[in-house]
């Protein structure tokens, strides 16, 4: 029956890709305004086909529709389904008398649209998580390539990620449906290959297997967690997935003998850096008065910080960075372990995900000025590690002073609160982040307060699928900061 359906078609539309949004969007526009219904209309994939027998719009004519439709619309439309094209003119056509459609969750389109959309982004994420490139070539020569076989046309979507991750160097993302190709000045969209256009390993594989298997903790392993993470489809192209079945096998008996090697001591590295940094700094004098006039002297001033006790067990303070005029400041709550070593904020775990994160919503890092509510880190010795601890109320206010001078010196028009310390620094109160996530709060002096969770959050989720979703949430709430950047 669906051929002899669409031989009665109205109109055929013809596209030129997979993937070609645009001239969905041109002709879904025509058709609707020439008040065409989705049963009339075919949708086929046709390349260089020149089109030119659609209706052209009335003049003066509009086409309304909710703001988020098109945005969602082009996610979805990197689908695998066939029948996407229509299913989305459908859509349209019901918005226009249904302005709320998207808003009632119970509606069988509008739950498709969800389904698809999260599909397409499970999909993105993948292909970041598992795209491995092997070397090919030396000198003037050298360039990476990759295969990978992804579920939907995701390759254009997610192709500006890699430029920005990979700059530096020459690389081809080959795919059943589409290849990507930066040559460290242009990217370019090309057409599939075959497995066998690349390469199928190099030297490098060695050492990212020792990697694998050094980094490999028996002791946290869920084997089904692992596989939803990480589907057995993908273990064909990853080097690493040979030693799996090895490492889970031998991961009960890994994890006791792991246990049985910690020591007891702290580790006694953290004295020995700590004892390069505090010796060179007395308890700071004249800060009391203001004394700093930059941000380079503010952060002098405070390596001799005795305003809490948290500086004698902490390696060193931790001060804020970035640059001296940013209209943005991102607070979080404190240093971890990595950032007591480094003396540098946000360089640990939770920091490669706030970097990941804003590089995904488009915001420059460099051009905002990332600092902590408390600037020295506070843990619980427990073996051979140090476990965060959260920072009370008393010592969020003793380095609030801190944070103080930091707003004067740059006088930011916008701050991020990361999470409820960071909040009770800036707005001097207690407030529930869940419910407020989202929300700018003006304080009296004018500085406009953005509420969200500190990204350790996302880490700390144990579900794969919680995780996502926590993840694309904070996501969005960093494309809100942009556009309140740009405001």
């Amino acid at each position: 029956m669906q051929p002899a359906q669409l031989d009665l078609a109205r109109y055929s539309v013809r596209l030129d890709s997979e993937t070609d949004f645009t001239g969905w969007r041109d002709a879904a526009r025509r058709l609707a305004l020439n008040e065409v219904r989705p049963e009339d209309i075919s949708w086929h994939v046709a390349p260089n086909s020149n089109q030119t027998d659609l209706p052209v719009a009335p003049a003066g004519a509009q086409l309304v529709v909710p703001r988020d439709f098109i945005e969602r619309a082009e996610t979805a439309f990197c689908h695998a389904d066939p029948g996407r094209f229509g299913f989305l003119y459908r859509l349209l056509w019901r918005l226009r008398a249904e302005p709320k459609l998207l808003a009632i969750a119970s509606d069988v389109d509008t739950r498709r649209l969800e389904i698809m959309e999260k599909a397409v982004r499970r999909d993105i994420h993948k292909m970041r998580a598992f795209v491995r490139f092997r070397k090919i070539g030396d000198g003037d020569g050298e360039r990476y390539v990759a295969w990978f076989e992804p579920e939907h046309f995701v390759v254009e979507r997610n192709a500006a990620f890699f430029v920005r991750r990979f700059t530096g160097m020459r690389w081809t993302i080959l795919t059943p449906h589409a290849s990507a190709d930066w040559d460290g000045e242009r990217l370019a969209i090309g057409p599939g290959a075959a497995k066998g256009d690349a390469p199928t390993q190099d030297d490098i594989e060695a050492l990212w297997r020792t990697y694998f298997e050094n980094i490999f903790n028996p002791a946290r392993l869920k084997v089904k967690a692992m596989q939803k993470e990480m589907p057995k489809k993908y273990w064909r192209n990853l080097p690493e997935a040979s030693l799996i079945p090895e490492l889970i096998a031998g991961a009960d008996k890994a994890a006791k003998a792991m246990i049985a090697r910690m020591p007891t001591p702290p580790a006694p590295h953290h004295a020995k850096v700590q004892a390069r940094h505090w010796p060179k700094h007395e308890p700071a004098k004249g800060v009391e008065d203001d004394a700093a006039g930059s941000i380079s002297e503010l952060r002098e001033a405070a390596k001799g910080c005795r305003r809490c006790p948290l500086w004698r067990d902490a390696t060193q303070t931790v001060f804020g960075e970035g640059p001296d005029d940013a209209r943005v400041i991102f607070v979080g709550e404190q240093p971890g372990d990595q950032e007591d070593i480094a003396g540098k904020p946000f360089v640990g775990p939770a920091g490669k995900v706030f970097d990941a994160i804003l590089d995904d919503a488009g915001v420059d890092r460099q051009k905002v000025y990332v600092t902590n509510a408390v600037k020295h880190f506070k843990f619980e010795p427990r073996g051979k590690r140090r476990i965060h601890s959260k920072p009370n109320a008393g010592e969020v206010q003793a380095c609030r002073w801190w944070i103080d001078r930091e707003f004067a010196l740059i006088k930011p028009e916008l701050a991020v609160a990361l999470g409820a310390t960071a909040a009770l620094s800036l707005l001097g109160k207690a407030i529930p982040v869940t419910k407020m996530r989202g929300q700018v709060i003006e304080r009296e002096d004018g500085l406009r307060v953005f509420i969200t969770i500190h990204p350790s959050f996302i880490l700390r989720i144990h579900e794969p699928a919680d995780k996502e979703a926590e993840r694309e949430r904070f996501l969005h709430d960093m494309k809100q900061v942009k556009w309140l950047m740009a405001a």
